[in-house]
């Protein structure tokens, strides 16, 4: 087994991009990890426990920011005092264009996915995307999306730091795991989806 399990320890801070997001996730700074963590959870409780409706919250916050803003700047005006200090309210045609970017490439992949299963007749590809929608209709019949998303934040700020301390055991296993799901997935092909009916490549053309 040498040969074949992962060796090779890769950086988990270089994979999470590195910057100041990797230092919050691994909390090499632990005041972002806090805020994010407190945030987060401020938010589910509100709206989760305590039954704030989000829109009204949101435009509450709003107004008051507004008037905050406001008065903040009348009483400056006249006191001679400086005024609030507001970056440059605007969105850089750089960032709409890497926004833009990442969308289209996440987009064109989900259409890609479409055409395989409606065009392609893909049933391999219509049974893994059929998994993964039941595994999340199935995860959401106990959460609610306020609540999975809390979760996801917490998971986000935890298993990052586990995996960093225990990744070669971490990958030990995983690699076991990975090993065993091939071997069923490949039982399947084998005695069910090999039997299945499929178009052959002259009928495809003729579609």
């Amino acid at each position: 087994m040498g040969g074949s399990n992962p060796t090779s320890r890769i950086s988990v801070h270089q994979a999470l991009g590195g910057g100041s997001v990797a230092d919050g996730l691994l909390w090499r700074k632990w005041c972002g990890g806090v805020v994010v963590l407190a945030s987060a959870t401020t938010f589910w409780f509100l709206f989760e426990r305590a039954g704030y409706n989000f829109l009204s919250f949101v435009a509450n916050v709003l107004l008051l920011f507004v008037v905050i803003l406001f008065f903040w700047g009348k009483s400056a005006s006249l006191l001679k005092r400086p005024l609030p200090p507001l970056p440059n309210l605007e969105i850089s045609e750089k960032t709409a264009g890497k926004v833009a970017d990442e969308l289209q490439v996440w987009i064109n992949f989900a259409l890609s996915i479409a055409h395989g299963i409606a065009i392609g007749r893909n049933l391999k590809l219509l049974l893994k995307v059929a998994v993964c929608l039941w595994l999340v209709s199935f995860i959401g019949t106990f959460f609610n999306f306020l609540t999975l998303v809390h979760i996801g934040v917490i998971l986000s700020l935890s298993v990052p730091v586990v995996y960093d301390k225990y990744q070669h055991h971490i990958d030990e296993k995983l690699f076991v795991t990975h090993r065993i799901f091939q071997a069923q997935y490949r039982k399947i092909d084998e005695t069910v989806l090999r039997k299945l009916p499929l178009p052959s490549n002259k009928e495809k053309k003729l579609q």
